[in-house]
């Protein structure tokens, strides 16, 4: 099992899910969060005085799938994720060890 944490655009959320989804991929842990990297936030003007915002807001995605599923779900995480502009996102892939379903204690791949 992988699991795979992407830091997206917010206006992309729905069309993911949507993507993900028609994947038959359902479960995700969804997180607002801030964030900076070659973006560094941007500048703004309010009422005449000049300010800057350095924590853009992102989404935080949290799924974990089959090993066999990995490279369709990133595929659709980057090709429906990609604006061509700076501040896309990024993909973390980790291993999972184990995952326990608390209801009844299913295990592994049958706990997804």
């Amino acid at each position: 099992m992988k699991k795979i944490e992407a830091i997206i655009r917010p206006q992309k959320l729905d069309e993911v899910k949507e993507a993900l989804g028609s994947l038959g991929v359902h479960g995700m842990t969804v997180s607002q969060v801030y964030g900076c990297g070659m973006q560094r936030g941007m500048t703004g003007v309010y009422r005449g005085q000049e300010y800057s915002i350095n924590l853009l807001p992102k989404v935080k995605l949290e799924i974990v799938v089959r090993d066999h599923k990995l490279d369709e779900v990133v595929n659709i995480l980057c090709d429906v994720s990609r604006t061509g502009e700076i501040g896309d996102g990024k993909i973390f892939i980790s291993t999972v060890e184990d995952a326990i379903r608390v209801r009844t204690g299913e295990k592994g791949n049958d706990a997804l």
